[in-house]
């Protein structure tokens, strides 16, 4: 592991929710909400910091109408049985209001070696236990089994999400079980919104470790932790721990605010881990921070402590 690996940061500028994956072919492939929420993106490059200058390309755009036309956020892209799936949440417009938290999950599948070439093909909504707003789905395999998670708003529990966990049928299907694992309880979950979202996994030293973002999307957002054995049923709700701190937050001092919403992937080498997340480089935001475009995507590396578990530090000021 290479402790003295810095990346200059911002990697992209105006790319929130960024999911950077890379994958057997030696490219890094990158998504994230862009700031007009009409569309889905996808780049590659062979190093990190390349994604900077690769040319995006739209594989999708929303629809004028219905439930795929307004506020598309946090794409993810995946590689599932050879295929390339791209998980995404999306909203309705109506004439009294913009979509915002009508939000639905959607898959996307496309079955070309280089997903920036082929064709992608609407696998339909993702659906879970309720037709209320729900986002943010990430996947992962673990022994032989693929899992789902994401957050989603209970209508019998107070707050806007909870995370959920299911296994899958297929890519773009859950079975009929799911379960909540968190659920905002700490004050640091719960400024302005009551809020888990944004969920991603890394396995490392034994245990499947969970990131999730908590609090509203201004400076107060911010990452908490969750883990359980990996010889544990995932799907027993009390196999998962939560941290009762956040684990990574604004920082005055490096001039980073309200990091969170990330994904995991490895140094050039294959040898380190690297959090990729966005953040803004000012605290003070006119309107919604959702219609705010400076959330940059962001890279840095994660080391482990001695009990092995990992440590984010404080978000890198940019370069």
């Amino acid at each position: 592991m290479d402790n003295t690996l810095q990346y200059n940061n911002p990697i992209i500028e105006q790319r929130a929710d960024p999911w950077v994956y890379k994958h057997e072919d030696g490219y890094y492939y990158f998504t994230g909400s862009v700031p007009e929420y009409d569309r889905i993106e996808v780049r590659r490059a062979k190093t990190i910091e390349g994604l900077r200058d690769a040319e995006p390309v739209t594989v999708w755009r929303k629809f004028e109408t219905g439930p795929l036309s307004a506020n598309i956020w946090a794409p993810e892209i995946h590689y599932i049985d050879s295929k390339w799936y791209v998980y995404f949440a999306a909203a309705r417009t109506t004439e009294t209001r913009d979509g915002l938290f009508d939000h639905r999950m959607f898959a996307l599948e496309c079955d070309a070696a280089n997903p920036l070439e082929g064709n992608w093909t609407e696998k339909g909504q993702v659906k879970s236990k309720w037709e209320t707003f729900c986002l943010d789905a990430t996947s992962f395999e673990h022994r032989g089994v693929r899992y789902y998670v994401w957050a989603q708003k209970d209508p019998d529990i107070e707050g806007n999400s909870n995370l959920y966990i299911a296994e899958m049928e297929n890519p773009w299907t859950l079975k009929e079980k799911q379960v909540m694992i968190s659920t905002p309880e700490y004050d640091w979950e719960k400024i302005g919104f009551y809020v888990n979202e944004g969920a991603a996994v890394i396995k490392r030293n034994g245990k499947i470790f969970m990131t999730f973002s908590g609090s509203a999307t201004d400076f107060n957002y911010c990452m908490g932790l969750l883990y359980a054995d990996e010889d544990a049923d995932l799907m027993n709700p009390d196999s998962w721990k939560k941290l009762d701190h956040p684990v990574f937050q604004t920082s005055e001092k490096t001039g980073q605010y309200g990091p969170g919403h990330n994904s995991f992937t490895v140094s050039e080498d294959g040898e380190t881990d690297v959090l990729i997340y966005h953040g803004r480089n000012y605290k003070e935001i006119e309107g919604d921070p959702l219609y705010d475009p400076n959330r940059h995507t962001r890279a840095q590396v994660i080391t482990w402590d001695e009990d092995g578990f990992p440590v984010f530090g404080e978000p890198a000021p940019d370069a």
